[in-house]
């Protein structure tokens, strides 16, 4: 065999089900090798879109999902994606094809030094320099991108090394084995949470990681204390719980903020500062910080813990419950906090305004998506409210890129989640200018068979830059945010897909019912009013704090 054949014996020898990616003539070997394979290669329409796919999947499986690109501009094109799924934590693993090594010491067609490129967004990276180290790279690859903190991992590949003759196995892949906390850390852990008056729990996407929703639900119930949970952290806790207080992340203050204003202990469980920087709820520095985690804390003049609990995240807490004593105890302020998020929410239950307010349009599409159906939000003005008003049972119900924040991810992310729940309703939320930025991926989630729904919020432009430009130079000063869109329907008919158009609010849940149960995906175009962006920024100024 080849090394390009060694290599993909080696992604099987992992568990790859997919590889996402676009032929090139550098790549030509592993193509030829994939051919043959057990492993489904899904050709996509960008780059772009296939390390989405490969960041998408490695978030909702814990297994690192795996990207391929050619030389040149086909691995520059990978890049954000890359660097999308090293930032937010997702494992994946990015091939790129690349020249031979005797053309690498001259100037060359298409030729970067890849390596070098990507090694400030990924985890590790190496080129494959003799076809014998080829086990060894990809082992070290996958162990790289899937242990804690999971993120993104390299393998250059050059066209020569990929047709040399090779003997060779796939190395057999080890366990990775659960830390657990000193007894020093629990105790101390536990004798801060005793004693707090007004203590909470801040939760971020390493308790869902590490599968700890529900030793987080029964610490939180059983400790009597509120738990705020970031973008990335969703779900971790059921929505409905009486001692959730939904998500903070925001830029403005808002009602949670009220809820940090007056701690005097946070307990961080799977919290990484890149979710929400600590200088938003701790500028000073100068709240407690219990720090429950796999990982030491990052370092951070607004983020000094005074105990850190390195460790299975479940065990710790277990441990932390049979030392700690809150009998009688609560954080009564912040527990009264629920109430008034809640109210803010509901209000906007019978909203029949139109264009539709974002807050209406979300409370809508949570009634209609079931518990463990999946919303993948875009990053936008609509990434905001969704963070606010969409709220989950269980996690990994709402997946919002949060670390790199790059726009375009919704709809490349939602073909992801349907390969790997396709029994489950998936719906990619984006903004209209998101949604040109990769909507060429819709005609390859038809091609594979991948029905899902894209839920357009359409006002015309970037809205969340114009309500940044607006809070920094007033009300109406905004520059350089507008543009035209085709018409979304026909251009979702074009491609074979259906498409809708709501056009008054009552139109909204029977238009989604309508378009999950198809079996090719489709888009609604809805209008949104984003006045209500410079609204709650009026409003978030208005907040005071009661005690």
């Amino acid at each position: 065999m080849n090394t390009a054949e060694l290599l993909v014996k080696c992604l099987e020898n992992e568990g790859v089900e997919y590889v996402f990616g676009l032929p090139g003539e550098e790549n030509l070997h592993v193509l030829e090798a994939l051919k043959h394979s057990s492993i489904k290669f899904i050709t996509t329409r960008h780059e772009q879109g296939a390390a989405f796919m490969a960041d998408v999947y490695g978030r909702l499986t814990g297994k690192a999902g795996v990207c391929l690109s050619t030389l040149g501009p086909g691995a520059t094109n990978l890049m954000t994606g890359v660097a999308d799924a090293n930032l937010d934590g997702a494992p994946l693993v990015a091939i790129t094809g690349q020249v031979g090594t005797d053309r690498m010491h001259i100037e060359s067609h298409q030729y970067l030094d890849l390596v070098a490129m990507f090694a400030p967004v990924t985890k590790w990276n190496k080129q494959i320099v003799r076809p014998s180290i080829t086990p060894e790279v990809v082992r070290k690859a996958f162990k790289r991108s899937q242990t804690e903190k999971p993120g993104a991992v390299h393998i250059d590949l050059p066209e020569n090394i990929a047709a040399m003759p090779v003997e060779g196995k796939p190395l057999q892949r080890d366990k990775i084995e659960k830390t657990y906390a000193s007894f020093a850390s629990i105790r101390a852990a536990a004798a801060m949470i005793s004693q707090a008056v007004n203590p909470l729990i801040l939760v971020g996407n390493g308790a869902i990681r590490g599968q700890a929703s529900d030793a987080v639900t029964q610490f939180a119930t059983q400790m009597n204390i509120p738990v705020a949970n970031t973008f990335m952290g969703k779900g971790v806790i059921p929505y409905t719980h009486p001692l959730a207080l939904w998500s903070v992340g925001l830029q403005q203050r808002d009602f949670i903020t009220c809820g940090f204003d007056n701690t005097d202990l946070v307990i961080a469980i799977g919290y990484d500062l890149i979710e929400f920087s600590p200088k938003k709820w701790n500028p000073e520095g100068k709240i407690p910080i219990v720090h429950i985690s796999t990982a030491a804390a990052e370092i951070d003049s607004s983020y000094v813990s005074h105990v850190e609990v390195i460790g299975d995240i479940s065990d710790s807490l277990s441990e932390i419950l049979k030392v700690a004593d809150r009998q009688g105890k609560s954080n009564p302020y912040a527990i009264s906090l629920r109430g008034e998020i809640k109210a803010d929410y509901e209000q906007y239950a019978n909203d029949e305004g139109y264009p539709i307010k974002p807050q209406k349009l979300i409370y809508d599409l949570r009634q209609v998506m079931g518990p463990d159906d999946i919303v993948i939000s875009d990053v936008g003005a609509h990434k905001m409210w969704m963070a606010r008003h969409y709220h989950c049972h269980s996690p990994n119900t709402c997946i919002i890129s949060n670390g790199f924040a790059a726009m375009g991810i919704a709809i490349p992310g939602a073909l992801a989640a349907k390969l790997v729940y396709p029994n489950r309703k998936i719906v990619a939320v984006t903004g209209d200018g998101g949604f040109m930025m990769n909507c060429q991926e819709l005609e390859t989630a038809l091609r594979v068979g991948t029905p899902f729904v894209t839920l357009i919020f359409n006002d015309g432009g970037y809205g969340l830059i114009e309500w940044k430009q607006e809070n920094h130079f007033g009300k109406g000063n905004s520059s350089f945010v507008h543009f035209g869109n085709p018409d979304f329907v026909k251009f979702a008919e074009s491609m074979g897909l259906k498409g809708y158009r709501v056009e008054s609010s009552l139109d909204l849940i029977p238009i989604l019912k309508e378009a999950l149960a198809q079996d090719v995906p489709a888009v609604i175009d809805c209008p949104v009013d984003y006045r209500e962006n410079r609204r709650f920024t009026q409003k978030a100024g208005e907040l005071s704090c009661g005690v």
